[in-house]
């Protein structure tokens, strides 16, 4: 790991010369974004409050804890493990590297969800591969009637989504452990909605940035990327109900295949979102 750099130990102790510093050491290693999220980590305080407190003095213990924060940054460590928090919808969730960090993209699936979920309505809804409950626990706060299961096979990532739950005091929510739809027995939902893994096993991506640290199993679905949505597609129409509607987030280059793999499990009024990069993100049908 990193020493401190040598402005850290020159005096210069205020926040806004410590975070300078930590971008100028580091060049295209850290963003300023990510020096703050760090700084703030290491204060314990909000982001925002670094800009009205620019010139406090940091101890000596400050300025090393900062120090390591930026040395593991520096080795590539994703800011959202280094700090166990990831901003997604309106809230702050807990991470870890047993979790896939939530992305911003993964907010319009939520957002789709929730024009099929109407408000006045107690909805069942099922999430298939949970993670850190990002998906679940936005739907639940929004649609407090309803009633969400959120699945996952990993003991470890149920722990941090049980965990947001209660730090989000939500209680329409129901985690349970297992592979996709085993463990679910004759259940039925009026949604179902899924981030599952999509990316294909060899690709090069996988081994770059801070997809190096992200759990594989949360990420890659063989050769072609289309393994767990193939069973999510082919097992949903047993698990929903007549006009029930099911969601997968995908890979920008997948929507012709995964339409098709909808078309072919009996799923009508099929059609793909475009997230704000104006990529094919999430495809959606309903069944009669």
């Amino acid at each position: 790991m990193p020493g401190i750099p040598i402005g850290y130990a020159m005096g210069m102790t205020d926040i806004a010369t410590l975070l300078n510093q930590a971008v100028a050491d580091t060049g295209a290693g850290l963003q300023r974004i990510d020096a703050e999220f760090l700084m703030a980590h290491c204060l314990d305080k909000p982001r925002a409050w670094l800009y009205a407190h620019a010139d406090q003095v940091l101890d000596g213990k400050q300025i090393a804890h900062f120090a390591d924060l930026v040395g593991r940054r520096q080795s590539g460590e994703p800011v959202a493990y280094i700090t166990g928090r990831r901003g997604f919808w309106s809230f702050d969730l807990r991470v870890s590297p047993d979790t896939l960090i939530p992305r911003p993209e993964t907010e319009l699936l939520v957002e789709m969800a929730l024009e099929y979920l109407p408000p006045a309505r107690p909805l069942m809804v099922l999430d298939l591969g949970t993670g850190s409950g990002a998906i679940a626990l936005a739907l639940a706060k929004e649609r407090p009637l309803a009633r969400i299961i959120a699945v996952d096979a990993s003991p470890a990532a149920l722990s941090v989504a049980e965990a947001n739950a209660v730090e989000l005091k939500l209680a329409n929510i129901l985690f349970q452990h297992g592979d996709w739809f085993a463990g679910l027995a004759n259940q039925r939902f009026d949604v179902i909605v899924s981030n599952p893994p999509y990316i294909e096993a060899e690709d090069a991506h996988l081994l770059q940035g801070d997809l190096r640290f992200e759990p594989r199993s949360a990420l890659a679905a063989g050769d072609d990327g289309l393994e767990d949505i193939r069973v999510i597609v082919r097992g949903a129409p047993g698990h929903l109900n007549p006009q029930g509607c099911l969601m997968v987030e995908h890979g920008w280059r997948q929507g012709p295949a995964i339409r098709q793999l909808f078309a072919e499990a009996g799923f009508v009024s099929v059609e793909t979102e475009q997230d704000l990069e104006q990529r094919e993100r999430v495809t959606l049908g309903r069944l009669l």
